[in-house]
């Protein structure tokens, strides 16, 4: 083991999601997150990913007419375990029914186990965003279901929806999470029936669920797309909503009926009906 590692501590100003995606596309090491902040530590230098997020701050900036920044911190650090101490910090997590853990936890009898071994807490149960969308799923989704997950990430929600009876085909803009969400359905003994690279204009036919854990800005964006994904009387699933977004999004979905609007902090999770 080498005697010292370098700790990179990314704290954007906005958009925090976005980031946390952006840099799981940089990088494999060990990711932890913690009010705000993106701290990855690996015994390599990280000044590219360094520089590769400053850039990625101004392209955002442009792309969404907004003024975002990105403070980061470099440091070269004395080594310490700091592999079990991630581990240590990554803490597994009920919600309803579901004991989502990472793989060094036991499972937990008389719950649905889900095991993901995450790079950061919003792909593993922790973030409200997934929390909602898990809670919903338990409550709406019927055994036989067709689900479409669109920006799967990690998986973990397409993984709970086979869990519960659903045949399930997942997409991702980004290849690594398609492969990544892939891995996770091995490390569950799961299976899924079609995933892709792209979003939900690639499909090829109507759900009976669809799930779409983004951010607020891309729902709209999609909204179309994804309203068009849902069969007749099916249910569609939108959630990365913070409470200062939640009506435009409502507005932009309003031919759909609300079945239900779940808070936790300042995330919205929705569920929709198609008339």
């Amino acid at each position: 083991m080498k005697e010292t590692y370098y700790e990179l501590q990314i704290t954007p100003s906005s958009e925090y999601n976005l980031f946390a995606d952006f840099i799981l596309t940089l990088t494999n090491e060990a990711i932890e997150e913690r009010e705000g902040v993106i701290i990855v530590r690996s015994e390599v230098e990280l000044d590219l990913i360094e520089d590769g997020v400053k850039i990625f701050a101004k392209s955002l900036s442009k792309a969404l007419g907004s003024n975002i920044s990105v403070k980061t911190k470099l440091e070269e650090k004395e080594n310490i375990d700091w592999i079990s101490k991630y581990q240590k910090s990554v803490q597994p997590i009920e919600v309803g029914d579901f004991f989502i853990h990472p793989s060094w936890v036991e499972k937990k009898e008389n719950k649905i186990n889900i095991l993901i071994d995450p790079a950061l807490a919003f792909g593993s149960g922790h973030h409200e965003t997934t929390y909602g969308c898990l809670l919903m799923l338990q409550k709406y989704l019927q055994k036989n279901d067709k689900v479409l997950d669109v920006g799967c990430g990690s998986g973990i929600l397409s993984i709970a929806s086979t869990k519960l009876g659903a045949k399930v085909d997942f997409c991702d803009t980004d290849e690594q999470a398609v492969g990544s969400a892939a891995d996770n359905f091995e490390l569950n003994s799961s299976k899924f029936c079609v995933s892709w690279v792209g979003s939900v204009q690639k499909r090829e036919k109507e759900y009976d669920v669809v799930i779409a854990n983004i951010i607020a800005d891309v729902l709209i964006m999609l909204s179309s797309d994804l309203m068009n994904a849902v069969k007749s009387d099916g249910i569609l699933i939108l959630s990365g909503i913070l409470d200062k977004y939640v009506d435009r999004v409502e507005k932009r979905f309003n031919s759909m009926k609300i079945l239900e609007k779940y808070k936790k902090d300042e995330w919205y999770t929705l569920v929709l009906k198609r008339q």
